[in-house]
């Protein structure tokens, strides 16, 4: 009986008693969900223009903050590394369009998804090459981004809202609201959702397939770059950040692979459902539950519910 009330009762009772440390635990949660969901953005803005899975979103994430803290090691002003590193993903783009996706087009989706992989490790050695492996500091104060704390009385407790968590969670969700308006709103926008609908009839209207994929890779890089600094600023930038990036799967099959709605919902369940199940439970289920927790979550929603909460039900007829 004891060990029945301390799983399912003494969590609840804990948020009841302390219910400060428990407002904290969700924000804590939440602005780690927001982040969660601007990675999921990333792979949702390819996977809409092309089916593929880009597992070169996180090394991507990574490879855009170690471009702006190694410009503005050499001496680069930081906006003018800012710009530089806007560049570079542009090129970026331009290239995996070039080198990558035209030579691979009508491919089986399993053959585009092995070139992402490539370009995974690509990344990994030429970032290693240029930057080294070492951890680096981002260039928070340089950018503007804010420091320090606001404490709030709530019911007789203290809940310490960091500054720069504020500043990253508006930033993000900023991201997501513009991209969401682009995708629904403007020319570009319809054009990529009608090749997302089908390659070959985007085609026969004259849209063109090279143009639409270098502006989704080079939004996707954007995404990438106000992640790295978001998480970096959070801490160090190395290329540790990629595994972080892999949570946006879990995100992913919660929210559904073509839903920006869906990006932002399953970040949040997964932020602030891991941050709820480390603090409360983890300690009955061994440390470090957050690192996996995550996957459990999207396991449950696989079973259930493949699709995710806002993905497209696939009804296939044989």
């Amino acid at each position: 009986m004891e060990i029945l009330y301390n799983i399912f009762i003494d969590p609840f009772v804990q948020m009841v008693v302390l219910p400060d440390f428990f407002l904290q635990v969700i924000w804590e949660g939440f602005v780690a969900g927001v982040l969660y969901a601007l990675i999921a953005l990333g792979f949702v803005l390819i996977f809409k223009a092309s089916g593929v899975f880009n597992f070169a979103q996180g090394i991507m994430v990574v490879f855009a903050a170690l471009s702006l803290v190694g410009l503005t090691e050499a001496g680069v002003p930081v906006y003018v590394s800012l710009a530089l590193c806007i560049g570079i993903m542009f090129l970026l783009a331009y290239g995996v369009e070039r080198l990558v996706l035209k030579p691979l087009v009508n491919q089986p989706d399993i053959i585009l998804f092995m070139a992402t992989i490539g370009l995974t490790f690509f990344l990994i050695g030429l970032g290693e090459t240029i930057f080294g492996g070492e951890p680096k500091t981002m260039v928070t104060e340089e950018l503007g981004l804010p420091t320090g704390s606001t404490a709030f009385d709530v019911a007789g407790g203290i809940v310490i809202l960091q500054h720069l968590d504020i500043a990253a969670a508006t930033i993000a969700l900023m991201m997501v609201a513009l991209l969401g308006f682009f995708f629904s709103k403007t020319r570009i926008g319809r054009a990529l959702r009608a090749v997302a609908d089908s390659h070959k009839a985007a085609l026969s209207v004259g849209i063109s397939l090279e143009q639409i994929w270098v502006i989704v890779w080079f939004a996707a890089g954007i995404v990438a770059l106000v992640t790295g600094i978001m998480w970096g600023a959070r801490s160090d930038v190395s290329f540790a950040l990629q595994i972080i990036a892999f949570k946006a799967l879990p995100v992913l099959i919660l929210g559904g692979f073509t839903s920006i709605p869906g990006a932002i919902v399953g970040g949040l369940i997964i932020g602030i459902g891991e941050k709820i199940g480390e603090i409360y439970w983890g300690p009955l289920l061994g440390s470090g539950i957050e690192s996996w927790l995550a996957y459990l979550i999207a396991l449950v929603f696989l079973l259930f519910r493949p699709q995710g909460l806002f993905g497209e039900k696939i009804i296939e007829r044989v």
